[in-house]
């Protein structure tokens, strides 16, 4: 996540999935995985909040405090705690470090500042580690790792991941990511959540079936086709 990213499209359905899941009962602990902003283009996605009839049905609260916030100029994610957009949420917003060492230390301070949540948020630039930006290197600050995945399900929290969708067939992507969850957190149901941007990765525990089958109700009855429920 960069500072640049917030209220554009895609946050404004990243808020209203989160705040469907808070709603429905689970505490929601958002680790942004912030890194620098930068001079890409990312992030201007905005005509969104010129098509109030297209749009701020959806969540008329969520799209008037992003409206706010943005023709403001104040495109910071410290604003979300700030405005109360995620009700009973907490968050983490240290910067990811790229050096192995860090990291470690990073998910270390992220998974116990966030312990009390039983619905985790990683909320990474890219999505889920690929092999050509293993730990340590360059820019893998940009992923989130599969251990990283590991600790925080055994931290006993529901999961949810920011995923981009990678080069392959979004079919064959959405299932080979959603099968791996399945394998790194046993027990587990895994509901992939599809935007026409972007992917998220719900993957919630027995014991939380019932906040599940609420949030998603939600989901449907806010959001409609803007998300597309693989289950």
């Amino acid at each position: 996540m960069k500072d640049q990213y917030f209220g554009d499209v895609n946050d404004y359905v990243k808020y209203g999935l989160l705040r469907c899941c808070a709603e429905s009962g689970w505490r929601v602990g958002v680790c942004w995985m912030l890194t620098p902003s930068d001079a890409r283009p990312d992030g201007r996605k905005i005509a969104y909040l010129s098509d109030s009839r297209g749009w701020r049905d959806h969540d008329p609260t969520l799209f008037d405090n992003l409206q706010t916030i943005v023709n403001g100029g104040d495109r910071r994610v410290a604003v979300a705690d700030a405005a109360g957009i995620i009700p009973g949420a907490r968050y983490f917003d240290d910067p990811v470090p790229d050096s192995k060492g860090a990291r470690s230390n990073w998910i270390e301070r992220a998974l116990q500042t966030l312990s009390e949540a039983d619905l985790l948020f990683f909320d990474p630039d890219n999505g889920l580690e690929i092999s050509s930006k293993p730990k340590g290197r360059k820019d893998s600050s940009k992923y989130v790792f599969w251990d990283e995945v590991e600790l925080g399900w055994k931290q006993g929290a529901s999961l949810l991941i920011f995923q981009h969708f990678g080069r392959e067939t979004r079919t064959k992507h959405v299932a080979r990511l959603a099968f791996e969850l399945e394998v790194r957190a046993p027990g587990s149901t895994v509901t992939p959540l599809i935007t026409s941007n972007v992917l998220f990765l719900l993957t919630s525990r027995p014991q939380h079936a019932d906040r599940l089958e609420a949030s998603l109700d939600l989901l449907k009855t806010r959001w409609g086709t803007r998300f597309k429920l693989e289950v």
